[in-house]
């Protein structure tokens, strides 16, 4: 195994190495980059059985001094030299991007887009914690009771430790689960197979800046180990398709992060002016190389379907993969070329059914799925549907795909179904009373917002500070 990295896992913090490794292979070349340990369901069972020690260590720590620490993380995880692996080596921010680039088939402008939206979490922590608790004084968990705004509060944690099934297709997704560090919440990570270094580099900042290495499992592992962690943290984040997703669909101590089917709707009164919005539907619909689940993957509207699919395919049918050093690039390759095939096919076999057409063909030179320097990309898809009972009307792919529907602005909220983000072109004041009332959408833009634009003060899936904390009642002299 020579000179390559050695990621270990991390064992409350402390470094394990195990017998069974993995390469960590470059997805363009098939060259390996380095290895990864991996550990079984039994380790992770037997460190959870000492899990609370894990707690008691951030427990030493002030929230205030958590978030500095915070800060400071932030700053060493983006511009900082960090450890790499138990071998002695190091990784500076470049090196990280690249090999990120590498493994997971992202572009390194986009990695590196990703790498300063993580850093500005961190630095915002206050006003992330500020939006997730409602303004609440830190101090009160720190005390273990208070008074905020005249009321008698106490919050005691609903779990331990918080676990985490990580997926590989965006660095960015681990800014969820950074509040749980300033919450004094331990987090046990199981990484996505195909993107360990971003976790990693993390924890390290973390730890850089001052904060118990104790707080801090890591635990590459396969499925048996991934059900462990889900079934015996108390309260767990999973990440994954709908098939990955479904089977823990209503459990209240697991937060589902799976499809977001986030939509752009366009209200009667708006319709008119659809021309002006065409590039903020690009825009939500193509950044971050559509791997996003904020990115948009349908649009409603009551007319003008045909013209609409038109012009958007237009600006997305042309685009093509780039060399990964193209500041330019804005496809992401598949690490996993099995991946790309499966949904190229699902795309195909739906199209078979009457009723959808795939616009961007007209303006697309060439196939949707093509190989750059070894590595497998799909363009954008753009499908004009007749209706939202058609295969491909609501789906989401690892891609920039959007289906346009027609629906007459009465019928929209019965049909679009549970959305992670709607950004709703309106000035109706009915129907913006109908959004706002909607239990199928978990974050509204009220206007021309990009679904992929995210407020620090707003939690916009999920909110952690209540998943990881229950009011209790309680009275004091």
């Amino acid at each position: 195994m020579g000179m390559l990295p050695h990621l270990p896992a991390l064992r409350r913090g402390k470094i394990y190495r195990s017998l069974e490794q993995q390469p960590l292979k470059d997805c363009r070349t098939g060259e390996p980059l380095g290895y990864i340990s991996q550990v079984n369901a039994g380790i992770v069972r037997k460190d959870l059985a000492r899990i609370s020690e894990s707690r008691a260590a951030l427990q030493e720590f002030s929230s205030e001094h958590l978030l500095q620490i915070c800060t400071r993380a932030g700053e060493l995880f983006e511009k900082e030299t960090l450890p790499l692996g138990d071998q002695g080596h190091t990784q500076s921010p470049d090196q990280f991007a690249e090999t990120l680039s590498a493994t997971s088939g992202l572009p390194l402008v986009m990695v590196r887009r990703n790498m300063t939206k993580i850093a500005n979490a961190l630095a915002n922590m206050r006003v992330i914690l500020n939006g997730l608790t409602r303004g609440l004084d830190l101090g009160i968990l720190d005390r273990g009771f208070g008074v905020h705004a005249d009321s008698r509060l106490s919050f005691y944690p609903t779990s331990l430790c918080l676990g985490l099934v990580m997926p590989s297709n965006s660095p960015a997704v681990n800014s969820l689960w950074l509040p749980a560090i300033p919450l004094k919440t331990p987090v046990v990570i199981k990484p996505g197979r195909e993107e360990p270094w971003t976790p990693y580099r993390l924890i390290q900042a973390f730890i850089a800046a001052g904060c118990p290495a104790e707080a801090f499992g890591f635990y590459p592992t396969e499925h048996e180990g991934a059900g462990e962690i889900l079934r015996s943290c108390g309260r767990a984040l999973v990440f994954g398709d709908k098939n990955t997703t479904a089977q823990y669909a209503g459990n209240p101590g697991i937060q589902v992060h799976g499809p977001g089917y986030s939509k752009i709707l366009i209200g009667d009164d708006q319709i008119e002016r659809w021309p002006e919005f065409v590039d903020m539907m690009v825009t939500s619909i193509a950044d971050n190389g559509g791997r996003s689940c904020i990115n948009a993957s349908a649009v409603v509207v009551p007319k003008y379907a045909a013209e609409i699919a038109d012009a958007l395919a237009q600006k997305l049918g042309p685009i093509v993969p780039l060399p990964a050093h193209d500041e330019n690039a804005r496809l992401s390759a598949f690490a996993n070329p099995a991946m790309a095939n499966g949904i190229d096919a699902m795309i195909e076999e739906g199209l078979r059914t009457p009723g959808a057409v795939e616009v961007t063909a007209r303006y697309r030179q060439g196939t949707r799925k093509v190989t750059l320097d070894g590595a497998v990309y799909l363009r954008p898809t753009v499908v004009l549907c007749d209706s939202f009972g058609h295969p491909l009307a609501n789906r989401e792919f690892l891609c920039p795909y959007a289906s346009v529907i027609q629906v007459p602005q009465s019928e929209m909220l019965r049909q679009i179904g549970p959305s992670l983000v709607v950004s709703a072109i309106t000035h109706d004041a009915k129907f913006r009373r109908d959004l706002l009332a909607s239990p199928l959408i978990e974050r509204l833009n009220l206007g021309a917002v990009p679904t992929m634009k995210i407020s620090w003060d707003q939690p916009h899936e999920g909110n952690l500070f209540e998943f990881l904390y229950r009011r209790r009642a309680i009275d004091f002299a």
